[in-house]
């Protein structure tokens, strides 16, 4: 897969030479540049956490090249969120730009990419939570089963795009999670100990 292929679609990059970047029929525009560059910091600094990881524990038998393509992407569908300090001037609530941007690699035929793209919100958001915060999201379980997905989930809550020069330690990326509730700080923690 080529994942910089598929940010170029969905994030093109503007006029090159006097010519148009070709334009996907449902975007509405070229993406801000802004917008582009943290989306790609960020993803990167996700990638490359989860390859330091992946070096550090081969006992784990992670599919290495899978984690770095599904990290790059695990942000993808930020651009149609409501956003504005991070460049985000779309019109969904940002809660759901994992499942949009599961839903742009599913069309494109990825599905275990879409699997992580929709799961790395918090330590993933099960079916109660979303019934009981009445969450503006299908009604699911978006929960990270494989350890792949655990990996990208938990390497990026060391990253924020609000803040993208600052890496969270540990208990910084525990206690950011707390908003989603206690059990989500005690699954961030066990995947602290099997990663670090």
């Amino acid at each position: 897969m080529d994942y910089q292929a598929i940010i170029d679609k969905y994030y093109p990059v503007g006029e090159v030479e006097g010519c148009s970047a070709p334009q996907p029929p449902d975007l509405g525009g070229l993406a801000d540049p802004a917008l582009r560059a943290l989306l790609i910091k960020h993803s990167r600094q996700v990638a490359d956490r989860c390859m330091l990881i992946c070096d550090r524990h081969p006992e784990l038998h992670i599919d290495r090249e899978f984690v770095c393509e599904a990290a790059m992407l695990h942000d993808i569908g930020v651009r149609w969120c409501n956003a504005p300090s991070i460049s985000c001037y779309g019109t969904e609530p940002y809660i759901r730009h994992g499942v949009i941007g599961a839903e742009l690699l599913r069309r494109e035929g990825w599905e275990r990419h879409a699997r992580v793209a929709e799961r790395h919100t918090g330590t993933g958001l099960t079916r109660e939570q979303i019934e009981r915060q009445q969450l503006p999201l299908p009604v699911a379980d978006y929960v990270p089963e494989a350890i792949e997905e655990q990996l990208v989930c938990y390497a990026d809550k060391f990253y924020s795009k609000s803040n993208p020069e600052r890496e969270r330690t540990v208990m910084e990326a525990a206690q950011s999670l707390e908003k989603f509730g206690r059990d989500g700080v005690e699954k961030f923690l066990g995947w602290a100990k099997l990663f670090e």
